[in-house]
């Protein structure tokens, strides 16, 4: 199995237009639209999961294809790198706790 990175989707992108469009050159096992957290909207990219043989298939006809006015980026997707500890990017804001401690001079 194959993981397809799928980048500058339109943003009016559904996850059945885009199996629609990856079926045409293989068997489509599985798409994700990952959306915004906080708006709940679309971020514009997106991944398809496809057997290798169809994935290769598809990667080389579909990359620049225009959808919605958009040329499509698509690759094999790179596993995600691990940074940092499991509070690197968790949105938690530590302050000084009130100690006044705040980088001044001794």
């Amino acid at each position: 199995m194959a993981k397809i990175y799928v980048g500058n989707l339109p943003f009016s992108a559904t996850e059945a237009d885009v199996r629609a469009l990856f079926s045409q050159h293989g068997t489509v096992e599985s798409v994700t639209l990952p959306t915004d957290r906080e708006t709940g909207r679309p971020r514009g990219f997106g991944f398809v999961e496809m057997s290798q043989a169809d994935a290769s298939r598809a990667i080389q006809h579909l990359n620049g294809h225009d959808m919605g006015g958009r040329p499509l980026r698509v690759n094999e997707a790179q596993d995600k790198p691990r940074t940092g500890g499991p509070r690197q990017g968790g949105g938690y804001r530590g302050g000084s706790g009130g100690s006044g401690g705040g980088g001044g001079r001794w």
